[in-house]
């Protein structure tokens, strides 16, 4: 894997960009009447290197999100304390052992083999893992996440694994040529989220993950609290080639 090193002037733009981002961020909380803090950037970091990660730290970010068990666990052995790494690709069961108390949080999870392999792991390791159930609102054939119909049966599975935390959903939104055509896939997250809470009133399903650069700003506009954002961040400071 050969990775190209950022210039001292890619960084500074890499600084900008994050600024700028966080700027947006605090802008829709306000316009939104959200409380300030309530959204939490995830830079996804997918197609950058070690260093840029680095460079991103520096500059104050904390939360990092990674499509690939494997880029996950060469970039991110040996950080700060106070990183914290979201899996937010698809996840095969067969790699739940990598993860499970690797990640801060699991974003992807979609069915109920992988939360058996999740638990298992987690139990053996007497650790509690955070998880999050995706659900495919959109009903793309090409997407993974559970259909909104099964959201029920898949999160009483996951409420009856001790050692997983369910924190919430995720979803990804489809390729539309306006942010504000996401917003119906948006809503309709934050209404499973509404009706699950009030079905499971002891639980707390206190996080959205929605939204990406092109749509973050609406994202956080239907509810948000975890917008991922690579590009708008990340841009063309390094690329990562096999």
């Amino acid at each position: 894997m050969t990775i190209t090193t950022p210039s001292s002037a890619a960084v500074s733009a890499l600084e900008d960009r994050l600024q700028s981002v966080r700027e947006r961020i605090v802008a829709s909380e306000r316009s939104s009447r959200r409380q300030a803090g309530s959204v939490s950037l995830v830079g996804v970091s997918k197609t950058v290197g070690r260093d840029v990660i680095d460079a991103a730290y520096a500059a104050g970010l904390r939360d990092f999100g990674e499509n690939r068990v494997q880029d996950a666990r060469d970039k991110f052995t040996d950080v700060q304390d106070d990183t914290r790494l979201h899996l937010i690709g698809s996840l095969q069961t067969n790699k739940a052992r990598f993860v499970t108390g690797f990640a801060h949080l699991i974003h992807s999870v979609d069915r109920s083999t992988l939360l058996d392999a999740l638990q298992e792991r987690a139990a053996g390791s007497d650790i509690i893992q955070p998880i999050l159930l995706q659900v495919n609102i959109a009903r793309e054939e090409q997407k993974h996440g559970c259909l909104p119909e099964d959201v029920t049966a898949l999160l009483e599975h996951a409420l009856g694994c001790p050692n997983l935390l369910l924190r919430g959903f995720m979803t990804m939104a489809p390729l539309v040529s306006t942010p504000e055509q996401s917003r119906p896939v948006f809503a309709g997250l934050r209404d499973v989220r509404d009706e699950m809470q009030i079905r499971y009133p002891e639980a707390q399903f206190k996080e959205l993950s929605m939204g990406m650069t092109n749509d973050y700003v609406v994202a956080i506009e239907e509810g948000a609290t975890l917008v991922r954002v690579g590009r708008a961040i990340f841009a063309e400071t390094a690329r990562v080639s096999t």
